[in-house]
């Protein structure tokens, strides 16, 4: 099992970026994926969740409006679109998964319930 993110980097303010989440190892169909991120002396926080079957999203407050997730199934793969970028986005980045076959919603998307965590990608947002 594999989930492997990739597209970040360094980027000016009010740039954009698209990470990817690639899976491996198990199908994505039953599984809700949520995009998390760390920056330097804080905790992990939670920034974006898309449901399993559904297909419903949910972002935090600081993103939102800015940042898009989607999901391809058949490529097994998620992504986090991030437009009108800011300097406090700069953070590792990490997406995960969490079984869902009923489809909870974003309400499974926690630090706590996710099954799987990929390794990260860092996305700095400096000039």
């Amino acid at each position: 099992v594999q989930l492997v993110e990739s597209g970040g980097g360094l980027v000016q303010p009010g740039g954009s970026l698209r990470l990817s989440c690639a899976v491996s190892g198990f199908s994505l169909d039953y599984y809700a994926v949520a995009w998390f991120r760390q920056a330097p002396g804080k905790e992990r926080e939670r920034v974006s969740c898309i449901s399993s079957r559904d297909g419903s999203t949910y972002y935090a407050d600081s993103v939102k409006g800015r940042f898009t997730i989607s999901r391809h199934n058949a490529k097994n793969t998620v992504y986090l679109q991030m437009n009108s970028l800011e300097r406090d986005d700069t953070a590792v980045y990490y997406c995960a998964a969490v079984y869902d076959p009923v489809d909870y919603g974003s309400s499974n998307c926690v630090y706590g319930n996710m099954d799987y965590w990929g390794q990260g990608t860092l996305v700095t947002v400096s000039s």
